[in-house]
């Protein structure tokens, strides 16, 4: 005699809401952060920068943002494994999971530069050199390899969701489309990058109104193993 496999519902929709809310965070403090960065870093030379206090403002809160947003999004990549369970594809989990860490360290190496361009403008020995190719230097790692590891994250999340029957497939599609315009445009055109927080956001609301849908644990379920005449193992004729 067997017991019915449980149904994995309360837990998942607990783990549901949780990345929403992360996913959700991480886009409204990425949005701002990535405006206000942009404004305040992209154009204009030394001589500008150090007479523009609300340039300077707005890049020092800029940076401020960015931690919280790289926590959110760390909780969203735990919880989003997590919904995945049992039926993860491993191949791209990898990725999902690799392409999205490395999508958090170069973004935090890129605000550790705009930082240290900060304290350059405040500190009495500025040099117009030093802050071009600090400027330079931020940009590339933001617009150039942070983005190409969104893009990569996107593509393997969008894939998974498909493979998993875990999203709408609508969405996997819209994130397929911001994937390409992420590998191919947003090093040009730099508000592009705001697409990939965009479909964060989105997807982190189709997740918070959806329900889960009802799944088993993948595991031995099945009642006792039968031969190929219907009768369990071990049976006999009379």
């Amino acid at each position: 005699m067997t017991t019915p496999a449980p149904v994995l519902t309360a837990r998942r929709w607990r783990s549901r809401r949780s990345a929403a809310v992360a996913g959700i965070l991480f886009g409204v403090l990425l949005v701002a952060a990535l405006v206000m960065l942009r404004v305040g870093v992209a154009g204009g030379n030394l001589e500008q920068a150090e007479l523009s206090h609300s340039r300077q403002t707005l890049v020092r809160l800029s940076l401020n943002l960015v931690p919280f947003a790289g926590i959110a999004f760390l909780w969203f990549i735990g919880v989003v494994r997590d919904q995945l369970g049992d039926v993860e594809d491993r191949l791209f989990s990898t990725v999902f999971l690799g392409s999205g860490l490395l999508f958090l360290a170069l973004l935090f190496s890129g605000a550790v530069n705009a930082a240290s361009m900060l304290a350059m403008l405040n500190g009495p020995h500025s040099n117009s050199d030093v802050w071009e190719y600090g400027r330079d230097t931020t940009q590339g790692l933001i617009s150039v390899y942070a983005m190409r590891m969104a893009a990569v994250f996107t593509l393997s999340v969008s894939t998974v969701g498909i493979r998993a029957s875990a999203l709408p497939r609508w969405i996997s599609y819209v994130g397929y489309l911001v994937a390409l315009a992420l590998l191919f445009g947003s090093a040009d055109q730099k508000w592009l990058q705001l697409l990939f927080p965009a479909w964060v956001l989105l997807l982190s609301a189709v997740i918070l109104l959806t329900s889960p849908a009802k799944r088993l644990p993948r595991q031995s379920a099945a009642g006792p193993r039968t031969g190929d005449d219907g009768r369990g193992q071990g049976g006999t004729t009379g």
